[in-house]
């Protein structure tokens, strides 16, 4: 099962997660009762964080009307099988205590495990936008794929793309904060334009001050004109410092000819050191 077979090209109608699923994952094997202890979570899922409240209502979803759709899985050792779509699912399942659930068992390899993990993440768009960005960052390494065309799979612009991924170069407190929500997106695009640490700096800021995106975005603004005035300012005192030096030492040299012409004995030595330029003149007495 290629990315291409799960995603359709991009001119291609969405299909949400239920039908991308059971369409894609069709299989003739029936529905089987797996141990809970057989089972271990998807390596490569996406989502880092779950939120604890959705899986109690999932839970509770799942107690009064039953499960309405078991979770896939691929069989990786004896009696051992890992979880291909559906750990929300088998989390809440985990909370009620079921010693058994309901699950296809399907052959897949890792790139389509991964794969599908992925894609089942995205299609419910509850991720964050750095799970998203790490999601599409896994497609692409997985399928060998370049920014356009994961993009034409996924019926997105190559820009969108382009901007989820520029995420993943925040700072790791950053991309922790979005993981958390504390955060939006727009709010991390903003802070991209700083170095790690000022990125840290208006990060408290943002948490203390509630500060929304435009607040953020003249902050940075006000930050990069600082920045740009001391790299300035340095320059123009180096410049002016270079023209006074070379001035001074010229008119000592002028002076040094001069007092030669009069027919006396000089003897002048220079010397470039780390933070002086040494000039020592010797004029010998006359007897």
């Amino acid at each position: 099962m290629a990315l291409s077979d799960l995603f359709g090209s991009g001119k291609s109608k969405k299909k949400n997660e239920e039908e991308l699923l059971l369409t894609e994952l069709k299989s003739p094997k029936q529905v089987q009762q797996i141990a809970v202890q057989q089972i271990v979570p998807n390596r490569f899922q996406p989502r880092k964080v779950f939120n604890e409240e959705k899986l109690d209502e999932l839970a509770r979803t799942i107690h009064i009307h039953g499960l309405i759709q078991p979770i896939i899985l691929r069989k990786y050792e004896v009696d051992k099988y890992e979880i291909i779509a559906g750990e929300r699912r088998f989390r809440a399942m985990q909370l009620l205590e079921w010693q058994e659930v309901p699950a296809i068992v399907q052959e897949m390899t890792d790139n389509e495990t991964a794969s599908v993990a992925l894609i089942e993440n995205l299609q419910r768009e509850e991720l964050t936008a750095i799970e998203e960005a790490e999601a599409y960052q896994g497609l692409m390494a997985l399928n060998e794929l370049t920014q356009e065309a994961l993009a034409q799979r996924i019926g997105k612009s190559q820009s969108f793309i382009a901007n989820k991924l520029r995420l993943l170069k925040l700072a790791e407190p950053i991309k922790q904060a979005l993981l958390n929500r504390e955060v939006t997106e727009r709010h991390g695009r903003s802070l991209l334009a700083l170095s790690a640490e000022e990125q840290n700096e208006l990060l408290t800021l943002i948490r203390e001050k509630k500060l929304t995106v435009k607040e953020t975005e003249r902050l940075v603004k006000l930050k990069q004109v600082e920045k740009d005035k001391a790299s300035d300012q340095p320059k123009k005192r180096i410049k002016r410092i270079s023209k006074d030096f070379r001035l001074a030492v010229n008119t000592i040299h002028k002076s040094i000819d001069l007092i030669k012409e009069t027919g006396m004995t000089l003897e002048a030595k220079e010397e470039d050191l780390e933070d002086v330029y040494r000039i020592t003149i010797e004029i010998k007495k006359d007897k």
